[in-house]
């Protein structure tokens, strides 16, 4: 959407740049550092399936999965 930064894919240590109109997709819950740069970023995050409730992530960055209960 705007501003600039970079995603650091914490498997392989390679930084993929993020500009304006920039598109990422992970996969296979693909371990990652978002990192903003000298704009701030605006921008669109969508999970498939949706997250619910009030999320919070574990010590290790990821979230639990979904007990149907939030």
């Amino acid at each position: 959407m705007a501003g600039n930064g970079s995603i650091l894919d914490k498997a392989t240590g390679e930084a993929h740049e993020i500009t304006d109109g920039t598109l990422y997709a992970l996969d296979n819950h693909d371990q990652h550092t978002l990192r903003g740069g000298t704009e701030d970023m605006r921008l669109i995050c969508a999970f498939n399936p949706p997250v619910k409730g009030r999320r919070v992530h574990e010590e290790d960055g990821a979230y639990l999965p979904d007990d149907g209960e939030s």
